[in-house]
């Protein structure tokens, strides 16, 4: 998972990001609300974990800003205020959570596992027992190797098909150009070619002539499938 840490107190921010790290995160930290309001606007995290006492602006107006902008990543609240109208501003004003410190970071970890079950149905892509996986008005039938928009059919090739595939079980999430080269065509590395954004770009060039783009290239990061 990538994760955004917006925390001006440098041992609780170091401690968060060793943690996370050794976890598997990859991990990003912020320590104003600033420059946490234009990294979540530049880039795709899982989660982000906002603290409310910074040096700027108050993690309160963060938290508003980022939903006013129509941002849904997760957004976890981290902070010493215990206080019932503290935590209720937090969840009212869009917060997934709210956290008082000190804590365990297992809870934290437990907490972000319980908001990453309660968003699956929503972010997921609807598979059925026979493999099929609904996005949106993507449906995709590895029986037949079929893809149709909107009930009309998308003539993909082998390649094509992998990597629509890849995006759809794992709607929302940014996958690596090299997460992809390694599914799709089994390197780890392709040093000579831009293979991958070759066929990224035929693929969105024929989903795109069928309807609003659905497949967004974050700079720097992958390609992920809206959901």
């Amino acid at each position: 998972m990538r994760i955004l840490i917006i925390e001006d107190e440098i041992e609780l921010a170091g401690a968060l990001h060793r943690g996370l790290t050794q976890e598997g995160c990859k991990v990003t930290l912020a320590t104003d609300g600033s420059t946490g309001l234009e990294l979540a606007a530049s880039l795709a995290f899982d989660f982000i974990l906002l603290d409310v006492n910074l040096p700027d602006m108050d993690g309160f107006e963060v938290c508003a800003r980022l939903r006013e902008q129509g941002s849904t990543m997760p957004i976890i609240m981290v902070t010493a205020r215990d206080e019932i109208a503290d935590r209720i501003r937090g969840l009212k004003g869009g917060a997934d959570d709210y956290l008082t410190k000190p804590f365990a970071f297992e809870e934290l970890l437990a907490r972000m596992d319980a908001i990453k079950r309660r968003m699956a149905p929503s972010q997921g892509g609807k598979v059925q027992p026979d493999g099929r996986i609904t996005v949106g008005d993507l449906h995709f039938d590895p029986r037949t190797m079929t893809l149709t928009r909107a009930g009309t059919p998308v003539q993909l090739t082998v390649k094509e098909m992998g990597v629509l595939r890849l995006l759809m079980e794992s709607p929302g999430t940014v996958i690596s150009r090299t997460e992809i080269l390694r599914a799709v065509w089994g390197m780890e590395d392709d040093p000579l070619t831009n293979i991958v954004e070759v066929y990224l770009s035929r693929l969105r060039r024929k989903l795109h002539a069928l309807g609003p783009p659905v497949v967004e290239n974050v700079r720097g990061f992958g390609y992920r499938l809206i959901a």
